[in-house]
């Protein structure tokens, strides 16, 4: 199933800002896959679930740790 992200959500995989714009979910046995477009390079990418999380939201005064993604 595809989904598309409306509006898109602000994300980081390999510590690259980036904008997830849909997900596509295989099924029970898969992980989710972002698709993630970079801030710095304009490229398009999908991303497992386990390598991507939310950006921090200054205005809500939440900023996001470090986390290892395994």
């Amino acid at each position: 199933m595809f989904y598309q992200l409306k509006p898109s959500i602000p994300v980081i995989y390999n510590d690259q800002k980036a904008y997830a714009f849909a997900v596509i979910d295989y099924g029970e046995e898969h992980h989710l896959m972002w698709v993630c477009v970079s801030d710095a390079t304009g490229e398009i990418w999908t991303v497992a679930n386990p390598h991507i999380r939310v950006q921090g939201n200054w205005t809500m005064d939440a900023p996001r740790k470090k986390v290892d993604a395994k």
